[in-house]
C-alpha cells in the first residue's frame, strides 16, 4: 500500500493516479497550470434559455457580475484552475456523480477563450427559510472506520433530515474527510450520495496530497474531486463564503492555520457585491478564533456584516461568541477519531445542525444515536477526582446565553460553577484501565463546558433544566447516589 501510495504521489495526482486510487475523477485535469498567456473568460448564467443577472461569477482571482442579460467576460491572468460561480438564491443545486454540488468549470489552457455557460433551474420552493448539516471531521482511515460512517453516522444524518422536511436542506462537508488515505473519499461520497442532499466540501489539513512540495500543489486530489477549494454560494436571504484555511509548508506534515493573500483579496471583491448588514455564513476547516495566524484581517472584512463562522479540526466543541461574529467549532463526527462514542472533550460523536429562517440562524448539536434534546450529560457526586464533593454536568454547546438550574423539591437551585476541566467520561475511557483499543493515543481535553454543583444534603432526586439561546428547555430528572 505504500509503495502504490508512494508512485502515486510521484505522479503528481493526474487522473491516472487517482485511478490507482480507485477513485472516480470529476475532472480529467493537473493542477500545476502552465499558463503563459491570459486567456479570455466569457459566458453566461442562465435558467431556461434565459439569462440570469448580477450572478457574481470567478477565477478566484478576477470577479465580476453577470449582466442583464446573464452574460459575463473577463481575462484570466493568473494560473487558476477553475471558473465559478455564486450561486444565486432561488436555484436548485445540481449535484456531481459524487454527490457534491457542481458550480465550477475547469480552465482548459492553451486557448486563447473559454466559453462557459451555468444552467440553473428554478426552486419549486422558496429558500428564504432553508436548512444546513454540518459535519466536522468524518476523517475514516481504514475499511472498519468507512463502515462506521456509513452504517452509523449516515442513517442518523438520514432520520435528522427526514425530521426537518425541509425541501431546500444542504450539507457542508467542514474538513478531513478522510484520514491521509485519499483512496477513501470514495466511502466518504458514498455517505454523501446516501443522504440524498447536495453537499459542499471544505479542504482540511487530512484531506491533502502529502509528499508534494508546496501547499500550491497540495489539493489536487481534492481539486480533481470537489473543485475549487474557496468560493462563495447564495441561500435565502444569506451569502455563504467557503475558505481554505490549512497551509501546507511542504515539510512533512507540517501546516499552518493561514489565509492566503489571493482568498482575502478574492473575498474582498466576492463581498463587495453583498450589502452591509447582510448575514454571511463562513466555513472553514480550522478554527479561525484559536488557530488561524492572520485572523484579524478576515475579521476586518467581514466587519460590516452579521457573521457566523462554522469550523471543526479539534475534534472539540466550542463556541467564540464576538460583537458581530460567532464563531461555532464543532464535535467531529468520528468523536475522538472513532475510538468510541464521544470526542475528547466529552462531546458526542455528531454534527451541526442549522435552521435559517431569512436572516436569522438558530443552531443545535446533533449526537449520534440520541434524540435532537440530548444537549447535556450529568455525572454523579465523586465522579470528578478534582472536584469529590459536586455533581457534575458537561453542556458541550454552551455559550453565555445558555441558562443552568435544577431544582430540589420544587425549588429552584442556580449557584453553578462553570470550570475548565476534563469530562469523568472521557477521563475513563482514555485514561482508564482499558485504553480505546483502536486509538490508545487519546487523551480527554479540557474544556469549557463543564459545570460543578452541590445539591443540598438529604435531597435523592434533582430535576436538571438546561435552556439555550432559542429557548428550548432541556429536561433531565436523576436519582442522587447517597452515601
Amino acid at each position: 500500500m505504500e509503495n502504490r501510495r508512494a508512485f502515486v504521489k510521484k505522479m503528481g495526482y493526474a487522473t491516472g493516479a487517482l485511478t490507482l486510487l480507485n477513485i472516480s475523477p470529476v475532472l480529467s485535469w493537473n493542477s500545476i497550470v502552465e499558463r503563459k498567456k491570459p486567456i479570455k473568460i466569457e459566458g453566461k448564467v442562465a435558467t431556461k434559455g434565459k439569462g440570469i443577472p448580477n450572478v457574481i461569477v470567478s477565477d478566484g482571482t478576477s470577479t465580476t457580475l453577470t449582466d442583464k442579460n446573464g452574460n459575463f467576460n473577463f481575462w484570466s491572468t493568473d494560473q487558476q484552475p477553475f471558473v465559478f460561480m455564486s450561486i444565486p438564491s432561488g436555484y436548485k443545486m445540481r449535484q456531481l456523480p459524487n454527490g457534491s454540488v457542481s458550480f465550477f468549470h475547469p480552465i482548459i489552457s492553451g486557448t486563447k477563450k473559454n466559453k462557459v455557460l451555468f444552467q440553473l433551474e428554478p426552486l419549486q420552493n422558496s429558500d428564504t427559510d432553508h436548512s444546513l448539516l454540518l459535519l466536522a471531521d468524518p476523517q475514516i482511515q481504514n475499511e472498519y472506520e468507512a463502515e462506521q460512517l456509513l452504517k452509523t453516522t449516515t442513517p442518523d444524518i438520514l432520520e435528522t433530515i427526514k425530521n426537518l422536511a425541509d425541501p431546500n436542506i444542504f450539507g457542508v462537508g467542514c474538513g478531513d474527510l478522510v484520514f491521509d488515505r485519499l483512496e477513501l473519499f470514495q466511502d466518504y461520497n458514498q455517505a454523501i450520495q446516501e443522504t440524498g442532499v447536495p453537499f459542499f466540501q471544505v479542504v482540511g489539513n487530512h484531506d491533502m496530497d502529502l509528499g508534494t512540495r508546496s501547499d500550491k500543489v497540495s489539493t489536487t486530489t481534492f481539486n480533481q474531486l470537489f473543485g475549487p477549494t474557496y468560493y462563495s454560494f447564495n441561500r435565502g436571504e444569506i451569502h455563504y463564503v467557503v475558505l481554505d484555511d490549512v497551509l501546507f509548508t511542504g515539510f512533512k506534515k507540517e501546516y499552518i492555520g493561514y489565509i492566503t493573500e489571493n482568498q482575502l483579496a478574492w473575498l474582498e471583491q466576492d463581498l463587495s457585491y453583498i450589502e452591509a448588514g447582510r448575514t454571511v455564513v463562513v466555513c472553514t476547516h480550522i478554527p479561525i478564533a484559536s488557530a488561524v495566524k492572520n485572523k484579524d484581517h478576515l475579521y476586518h472584512l467581514l466587519a460590516p456584516y452579521n457573521v457566523h463562522i462554522l469550523s471543526g479540526h479539534t475534534h472539540q466543541n466550542t463556541n467564540y461568541p464576538a460583537p458581530n461574529h460567532f464563531e461555532h467549532v464543532h464535535g467531529a463526527v468520528c468523536g475522538a477519531w472513532w475510538s468510541g462514542p464521544i470526542c475528547s472533550d466529552g462531546t458526542p460523536n455528531g454534527y451541526g445542525v442549522y435552521r435559517m429562517k431569512g436572516s436569522e440562524v438558530t443552531w443545535r448539536y446533533k449526537s449520534v444515536g440520541h434524540e435532537i434534546e440530548h444537549q447535556f450529560r450529568f455525572y454523579q457526586k465523586g465522579a470528578h477526582q478534582e472536584f469529590p464533593n459536586s455533581c457534575v454536568l458537561n453542556i458541550w454547546n454552551w455559550n453565555p446565553d445558555w441558562n443552568v438550574c435544577w431544582y430540589e423539591n420544587g425549588e429552584r437551585k442556580s449557584h453553578i460553577q462553570k470550570t475548565k476541566a476534563t469530562d469523568p467520561l472521557s477521563t475513563n475511557l482514555h485514561l482508564g484501565n482499558i485504553l480505546p483499543e483502536r486509538r490508545p493515543w487519546v487523551e480527554p481535553s479540557s474544556n469549557d463546558h463543564m459545570f460543578f454543583f452541590e445539591p443540598s444534603q438529604g435531597i435523592d432526586q434533582i430535576t436538571i433544566e438546561v435552556t439555550d439561546n432559542f429557548d428550548n428547555v432541556y429536561v433531565k430528572t436523576v436519582a442522587l447516589d447517597q452515601p
